[in-house]
């Protein structure tokens, strides 16, 4: 384990002792992999000196993932259960846990112990130190496969070009943050949530701590090519701008070399005579613009599908039932 290479200075200490600890666990079919997380979380979190609070959160599983979580949460009090009414996606039941948390430490983490408990443990020493968030940086990625890996590196490049609010390379939601973090996400109303440009936008002393990433323990994840771009492009459309800022150059580039091909044809008249051009070459152009006229028109369709998932108002998720909240 290389050593974190901080943001900013380090800041006054605070101690841990007597604080609470929330870990939020988004579950999606999470049934295999459910003793063995329990269990490592157990040899690792239970040795802190913190209360420790455990919020899971089912997003409409179709496993026994709810009533392993029910018979779980009858024998240990920490544990907690969220239970949606559907699925509502990873984004979604990551928010669901975040509000319900109540610890002075929050810490979101997979289901699928690729994000190892074991590191947790540095993650509050450093926020004793006076960091308000501490995010794990996936160092070594040797699990995922190339084209994975390679769309991912490519992801973190063109957002990061383009928005005002870069994410740190190679980071998930696996991250420590101070309750007022927490407090400061809760406050934000969008319906289309990025969770990692949400992370960065709202700032404070942040760390990363570098981690080898291991393979998934059990099952397949849900996340599939086709919905990894549709995440992507979240996530570039809700923080920032530019893709319709670019077509606003493109039109007027293309006005350009509009013009000046029409004073070229009309030169090449008055001094050749009069010629028919080809075509083929026609046709190329009239495709080309029209190509362009589609993808600009696009791009804003999803700019304004986005505002009108955000102006009908409707909630994040629904919660169906809640589990050991009133012990």
């Amino acid at each position: 384990m290389t050593s974190p290479t901080p943001d900013v200075a380090p800041h006054p200490q605070r101690s841990s002792r007597g604080r609470r600890l929330s870990l939020v666990i988004p579950m999606h079919n999470e049934e295999p992999v459910m003793d063995a997380l329990f269990e490592r979380l157990g040899a690792t979190v239970g040795k802190l000196d913190v209360a420790l609070e455990i919020v899971c959160v089912d997003d409409g599983s179709r496993d026994g993932t709810l009533e392993l979580l029910r018979l779980r949460a009858a024998k240990d009090k920490r544990i907690r259960a969220l239970s949606l009414s559907r699925n509502f996606g990873k984004e979604a039941a990551l928010t669901a846990g975040l509000e319900a948390a109540s610890g002075d430490m929050v810490i979101p983490l997979d289901a699928d112990l690729q994000d190892p408990p074991e590191l947790i443990a540095e993650f509050v020493a450093l926020w004793e130190q006076g960091y308000d968030v501490v995010y794990g940086v996936r160092a070594d990625r040797s699990s995922d496969t190339v084209l994975k890996r390679t769309t991912a590196n490519l992801f973190y490049r063109v957002f990061n070009s383009v928005s005002d609010y870069p994410i740190p390379a190679s980071t998930g939601d696996f991250r420590l943050m101070d309750r007022r973090v927490v407090e400061a996400l809760k406050e934000l109303p969008e319906r289309n949530r990025f969770m990692k440009g949400l992370f960065a936008w709202v700032g404070f002393r942040q760390v990363g701590v570098p981690y080898v990433r291991p393979a998934r323990l059990a099952g397949e994840t849900a996340w599939g090519y086709r919905k990894l771009f549709r995440f992507a492009i979240d996530g570039v459309t809700a923080f920032t701008t530019l893709p319709l800022r670019i077509w606003t150059v493109v039109g007027v580039g293309a006005a350009v070399v509009a013009v000046i091909t029409g004073l070229g044809l009309i030169l090449r008249v008055l001094i050749v005579g009069r010629d028919v051009p080809g075509y083929a070459s026609l046709m190329v152009v009239v495709l080309f613009g029209f190509a362009l006229q589609m993808i600009a028109l696009g791009v804003m369709g999803e700019y304004i599908g986005r505002m009108y998932q955000e102006v009908k108002g409707r909630p994040t998720y629904l919660i169906k039932d809640r589990i050991g909240f009133d012990a």
